[in-house]
């Protein structure tokens, strides 16, 4: 039996230390050292192979120019928002990781994808749930699948000798902090079997041609938990995010080695399950806020995709000294950097008035060209004067109040016209090489804020 030592490992990088330290001197971050008790390590001759797994040979340089390349074998997962977030759909042999917060719909996500493939032989391996709990799940989802197999486990071993006598086309594990294998002596989630598990998933997916789906979990920072080694050895990284309070998920690429990271996939929360979002903007505009300030449409590119958001704005009277300022969906920085521009540059005193700000249906929108839309609606609101509903825009503010261009114009104006609007306000000059003749849009181009509030407001 191997002689056990107790070392200290960072849970953020995975460096390991003799002593405890404060701050992990590989990756810089306080307070990350945990202790484990490991087993001591034994010599790779000696080292047992996990079941399913074959030892294979010497590996020799090979000349590039005598590898061939050949297209990757892709599995149609019969899920469009899913394939296209994969690049395509589901590469064998790979290894992909989704993570997301606990109740976000992750487990509900991959059964119900699972489902739907009748014709591939799945093995779902739970080790947080019970065949019952699973089963209820089912139920609720979709149709029985004829080749779905579960298996309640969270040794690795067994797991490898089960997928070993099943073969199956697909593997999924939920999740990869529950499994634990018998050559680390520490307990499931720790640094050192995440990495050691998922180390051997690896091996088996590359060795068998099986794709593995590994779910795991994040920790309070948003980040997924455990070492950061983990996101390095997968294929694909995919990040399933959205308020539970809101009805919208968003599949969202971070990694992904075959395809591209600028993909988006929406889904809205049902009963039944996740439905696919195939056109996002019809669902994130309401109709009913005509006559109502405060409200201002921005034609936002999540990724490659355009779509079309609500933004909006109170503004109120200052009840304590301090006025607050707050934001949902949006940087909370940058829109204190607008409001200092809006006051600076167009003259407008926010410094005793209360800012709220909202980006509608819960989601998350990192793109700069909503930055005329934040302030459109801050003044929308301060003013109380209604924007026009046929009017959307597009542009980032700089901080002399200029209107600066802003990226895939041309995909921003086709989706605002698809929708119906009227005219779509763009920074100057930002339509080189784009025909305009051929749009029934109007496009109203600005240099500066002024020139924007003059157009909306008069």
């Amino acid at each position: 039996m191997a002689k056990t030592k107790t070392v200290y490992v960072c849970s953020n990088c995975g460096a390991d230390s003799p002593k405890w330290l404060g701050k992990c001197p590989n990756c810089g971050e306080w307070n990350t050292y945990v202790e484990e008790v490991v087993a001591k390590e034994t010599p790779a001759a000696k080292r047992p192979v996990p079941s399913g797994l074959s030892e294979r040979g010497q590996a020799r340089p090979v000349l590039l120019r005598d590898i061939t390349a050949e297209k990757e074998d892709r599995l149609d997962m019969k899920d469009q928002e899913l394939n296209r977030v994969l690049g395509g759909g589901l590469v064998k042999g790979s290894l992909v990781l989704i993570g997301g917060e606990p109740g976000i719909g992750k487990s509900t996500l991959v059964l119900q994808t699972i489902l739907k493939l009748h014709d591939l032989k799945v093995l779902y391996v739970s080790g947080e749930e019970s065949y019952r709990q699973l089963k209820m799940r089912a139920d609720r989802l979709a149709p029985e699948s004829q080749n779905c197999l579960i298996l309640c486990e969270t040794n690795l071993e067994q797991i490898f000798v089960q997928a070993q006598n099943i073969q199956p086309d697909l593997l999924i594990i939920d999740s990869i902090q529950t499994i634990f294998t018998e050559l680390v002596e520490s307990s499931p989630g720790s640094v050192s079997q995440v990495r050691e598990c998922s180390a051997a998933i690896l091996k088996y997916a590359k060795e068998s041609g099986v794709p593995v789906l590994l779910i795991g979990h994040i920790n309070k920072e948003g980040s997924i938990a455990g070492p950061k080694v983990l996101e390095h050895i997968v294929d694909t990284v995919l990040q399933f995010e959205g308020d539970q309070h809101y009805m919208y998920r968003i599949l969202r690429s971070i990694k992904n080695r075959f395809g591209s990271t600028a993909e988006l996939g929406i889904y809205e929360m049902r009963q039944e399950g996740l439905r696919e979002v195939s056109n996002p903007s019809e669902l994130l505009l309401t109709q009913n806020h005509e006559g109502l300030s405060g409200v201002a449409i921005a034609a936002a590119i999540e990724g490659i995709r355009p779509f079309l958001i609500e933004t909006q704005a109170l503004v109120s009277s200052a009840v304590y000294g301090t006025p607050q300022r707050s934001a949902t969906g949006f940087d909370i920085r940058r829109m204190n950097m607008l409001l200092a521009v809006l006051e600076k540059r167009a003259g407008f005193k926010l410094a005793q008035k209360d800012v709220f700000l909202n980006i509608a249906g819960g989601l998350r929108v990192n793109d700069p060209a909503i930055d005329l839309a934040v302030l459109a609606a801050v003044l929308s609101s301060s003013l109380d004067i209604s924007i026009e509903p046929g009017a959307c825009m597009a542009g980032e503010v700089g901080l002399s109040g200029e209107i600066r261009p802003v990226n895939r114009i041309e995909q921003r104006i086709m989706e605002a016209e698809k929708l119906g609007f009227s005219r779509i306000l763009i920074p100057y000059n930002n339509l080189k090489g784009f025909d305009a003749s051929r749009c029934r849009i109007q496009i109203v181009q600005v240099r500066k804020v002024e020139e924007a509030f003059r157009q909306l407001f008069g």
